[in-house]
């Protein structure tokens, strides 16, 4: 039982900031350019912040460079649920406004926001450097093809110019990835008052993702939550697909059991949170991405339990 308390309350701590979000989009505080302001601050001030200033504290060149040949798990099955997310779209004829958003939720989990919170509280401080090896793997995915899928749902489609997708590929998240990666490799420190802001700003990350999701389930209106096809295949990639997929690797690749724990954990998380704030941003179904992060991380409450008990 200590498993299954543990695993919900790692959930329970990302529902409760929704719901502040929430309440106060019900009192009438957010206006249609204010969301807009906060997933601006969101993706091009506290998340790139929030990359350098977590991998370069908890990193070391050491342990980068032992741990980076475990980056090939989960890139191999991201790869693969990839793939799998293309089949579906065609065989189920996924919504073409969705096409993009369908496939980033699909083969991305929420390593982070839920997935850190959620290893820690079931595994201790030793999880964290395989959570953030899953990490490094989920956000390059999420902030180059995830991203650029999102976009293409929120634009005409029309000629392709390389000079655009490069600044969609390389976003500021991604570029904030890449600083801190480069930063620790080098050895070089940044002066402690610059850590410090960076460390301050990346804190707002999860707070305001949080409260822009609880906005935009608002103005989506909870009675929009449903479980038609496109939600339904988003949750089995998420919740049956991702962690059978990862567990069957496991049967192939030898890792320790606190690894093929965590990575099927961190597989089976719910919707990356950062979805509706970049659909908003890129004028795609910022609302069908705040449903479906609703819908998994509340499923997410009874599926985590269940496959805490049965990987134990």
């Amino acid at each position: 039982m200590g498993v299954f308390f543990s695993s919900i309350q790692g959930i329970l701590i990302i529902i409760g900031l929704i719901a502040v979000g929430y309440g106060l989009s019900a009192l009438g505080w957010f206006s249609e350019n204010s969301t807009r302001l906060i997933a601006k601050i969101v993706t091009q001030v506290a998340l790139p912040t929030y990359m350098i200033s977590t991998i370069t504290k908890d990193f070391t060149a050491d342990k980068l460079i032992k741990l980076l040949p475990n980056l090939a798990i989960p890139v191999i099955s991201m790869t693969i649920l990839i793939f799998i997310s293309i089949l579906l779209i065609k065989i189920l004829k996924i919504d073409p406004k969705h096409k993009g958003l369908f496939a980033s939720m699909f083969f991305n989990s929420n390593t982070v926001f839920v997935g850190l919170p959620v290893n820690m509280a079931l595994f201790g401080e030793k999880s964290l450097p395989y959570v953030l090896v899953y990490y490094m793997a989920n956000t390059t995915f999420f902030w180059t093809l995830g991203t650029y899928l999102i976009q293409m749902d929120g634009e005409i489609k029309g000629h392709f110019k390389l000079k655009t997708t490069l600044k969609k590929v390389f976003s500021p998240p991604l570029m904030g990835f890449i600083i801190g990666l480069i930063l620790v490799m080098l050895h070089i420190q940044l002066p402690k008052f610059l850590m410090s802001d960076f460390e301050y700003l990346g804190n707002l990350t999860i707070p305001l993702s949080m409260i822009f999701i609880g906005i935009s389930i608002y103005n989506a209106g909870l009675k929009n939550i449903s479980f038609h096809k496109d939600n339904l295949a988003i949750l089995f990639g998420r919740f049956i697909c991702a962690p059978l997929l990862m567990a069957g690797l496991f049967l192939f690749i030898p890792a320790s059991p606190l690894m093929r724990q965590v990575f099927i954990v961190q597989a089976a998380m719910p919707v990356m949170t950062n979805a509706p704030v970049v659909a908003k941003l890129y004028h795609a179904d910022s609302d069908y991405a705040a449903i479906m992060v609703t819908e998994t991380t509340l499923l997410s409450l009874i599926v985590v339990p269940i496959i805490m008990v049965l990987i134990k």
